[in-house]
């Protein structure tokens, strides 16, 4: 890990810079398969999953019967922990559903919104070193609360063919349509454009490495929309000498696990803390089953001292975490002057591990500085708004002149005419 001193803002964008390939590095190999998939369909996926995956699969799609032998591998305490989650994470979603609200702009035209689910959704459930069940609690739940009426869930199979009993539990528990067996690029591609065994959905989402993320950014040029680019997991902690040194560790360990192309950074006012930290993780990395990828995580991550909380705020800002931590005594400035994170955790009892499973906020967010401009999935995701109006005779004349004057000043004498017609009769 590097500890660095004296940072300035010139230095930002270096120092900062994510431990990822640009899109140019990647685009090339997705566009082929992409074509591919176009062309052949279901030919083209058990290609690539065989040379991904190495493995033949006899049927793309999970059978009940699969799914019922899933379930019983799943033990009882881990699958009453997944309707512990699903619970809390139902609760924060619902909170979150509104009514229409009808106005009368002016005397006879009315004017509301309304939400309509989006009818066919895809969701990507990375399996590669570890099964994000999880991340199926944190799709599906707010798309059933939508009211989505297609939900194909797409994960990539183990060697043996089949999919995480643990990711099957969880999507039967939420009731999702469709389970296929394929990942990566193909699984997204065969989302895009359908084959015989996957249907063409309306929107992706889910989180994935560098390759899925790329995909899914070209998956909008043929007309599908995505939920955000989401890719590497990474987090931000703010800290000072208020921290436990040993739950700050465990807070960026927990995030190094992730898988290699994570980061994790350390932002603090106290040398003494930094000091700390460092020695706690150091310490807590002996004990991980997955040391070796925290290790590659951990070799890149950055300890970065700064003078003042305005620093350290602006730091963060600029760097627009995927998850940010605040334990520090003045965390009423950093959580006003947030602006640019995919989630908050606040205090030294909030672990960023409790968003991603059983609190209830939803973990699928934006990375690689995106939360500058996009959101966290919430139930609006899966939600498009269509605007209504309805205008009375007495409303067309209130509004009529101001219609004509501006359609005329455009030059549209066609939006002049529709209201002027109608103004013959009325009179």
């Amino acid at each position: 890990m590097k500890i660095i001193e004296n940072l300035k803002i010139e230095d930002y964008s270096t120092i900062l810079k994510r431990p990822t390939q640009s899109i140019n590095d990647i685009e090339a190999t997705v566009t082929q398969i992409f074509t591919e998939v176009e062309k052949k369909g279901d030919i083209a996926i058990s290609k690539y999953t065989s040379l991904f995956d190495d493995v033949e699969l006899e049927s793309m799609e999970v059978s009940d019967e699969e799914i019922k032998n899933a379930i019983k591998k799943v033990p009882p305490e881990l699958q009453n922990a997944i309707k512990i989650a699903k619970t809390n994470i139902e609760k924060f979603h619902l909170s979150q559903q509104t009514s229409p609200l009808k106005i009368e702009t002016t005397k006879g035209v009315f004017c509301w919104l309304e939400k309509k689910a989006i009818q066919k959704i895809g969701l990507y459930i990375p399996s590669g070193t570890a099964p994000l069940f999880s991340t199926v609690l944190m799709l599906t739940i707010p798309a059933k609360i939508a009211g989505c009426k297609e939900i194909i869930l797409c994960s990539p199979p183990n060697k043996n063919g089949n999919i995480a009993p643990e990711i099957l539990y969880a999507a039967q528990l939420c009731d999702v349509t469709k389970i296929i067996k394929v990942g990566g690029i193909q699984a997204i591609a065969g989302l895009t454009f359908g084959t015989e065994t996957i249907p063409k959905v309306y929107k992706i989402f889910g989180p994935g490495n560098q390759f899925v993320t790329v995909a899914k950014q070209i998956a909008t040029k043929y007309g599908v929309a995505i939920d955000m680019p989401a890719g590497p997991s990474e987090l931000l902690v703010i800290a000072d000498d208020t921290a436990n040194a040993a739950y700050v560790a465990s807070d960026l360990l927990s995030q190094a696990e992730h898988g290699v192309d994570s980061q994790v950074i350390l932002v603090s006012t106290s040398k003494i803390l930094i000091d700390s930290v460092f020695a706690e993780v150091n310490q807590q990395i002996k004990l991980l089953p997955r040391k070796g990828i925290a290790e590659n995580v951990i070799k890149n991550s950055k300890f970065i001292y700064v003078e003042s909380d305005d620093v350290a705020l602006d730091l963060v800002n600029e760097y627009a975490p995927e998850h940010f931590i605040i334990c520090s005594k003045n965390e009423d400035y950093f959580v006003k002057g947030i602006l640019n994170a995919g989630s908050v955790f606040i205090g030294n009892y909030t672990p960023e591990s409790a968003g991603d499973y059983a609190s209830g906020t939803n973990h699928t967010l934006p990375t690689n500085g995106f939360s500058k401009a996009y959101s966290g999935v919430n139930l609006d995701s899966f939600l498009k708004s269509i605007t209504f109006q309805k205008i009375s005779k007495k409303g067309l004349l209130n509004i009529s002149k101001t219609i004509e004057l501006m359609a005329e000043a455009e030059g549209l004498k066609g939006h002049k005419n529709a209201v002027s017609l109608r103004l013959k009769d009325i009179k």
